[in-house]
């Protein structure tokens, strides 16, 4: 899974209440925003889950804060990221995990590439990884990581990264306008 990003928002809702969390000021980077979905299938470690909220991704891979929230705008949970710790805040407290991908493979049991996330919804692979266009009549997109990144509808503000490695994880994303 997306280690950050999605697995945040699987968290986010199922950890969330009513409460909201106080946002923290992020220096630098641009802000994506958002709307997002996770659906990871079933498998041996548990039942299918499929999740969705709004985003606010800012920064960078390497120090940044990613915001989700309700259809109502009310923050569910908020990961923050410096260096080599991560922090998930929610309106039961605040957790520390020693790096952005230990915070999602213990809140969503799979791995999320999130240092990748901010290439892949710009429409562009990550340069920390190799990558491979979609061969036609594929479409727009490309392979990297394990996932395939589906860039069809990008144009409308749509992406897509599917993992085939089960369990099978679909995260999609329609992008707020610039």
């Amino acid at each position: 899974m997306i280690r950050g990003a999605a697995g945040l928002l699987l968290a986010a809702s199922l950890l969330a209440g009513c409460a909201s969390v106080g946002e923290r000021a992020q220096e630098g980077g641009d802000t994506l925003s958002g709307k997002l979905s996770v659906r990871v299938d079933a498998s041996a470690a548990g039942p299918a889950r499929s999740e969705s909220g709004n985003f606010e991704l800012k920064g960078s891979p390497e120090k940044g804060q990613l915001n989700l929230s309700s259809p109502l705008g009310t923050v569910l949970a908020q990961a923050r990221w410096s260096g080599r710790q991560a922090w998930l805040t929610t309106p039961q407290g605040e957790t520390a995990y020693p790096d952005l991908d230990a915070l999602t493979q213990e809140m969503l049991g799979e791995p999320l590439p999130v240092a990748a996330l901010f290439d892949w919804l710009r429409g562009r692979p990550w340069p920390g990884a190799p990558s491979q266009a979609n061969a036609a009549p594929a479409g727009r997109g490309f392979q990297q990581l394990g996932w395939s990144v589906d860039l069809a509808r990008f144009d409308e503000g749509w992406i897509s990264a599917r993992r085939a490695q089960a369990p099978a994880v679909i995260v999609r994303a329609r992008m707020d306008p610039p």
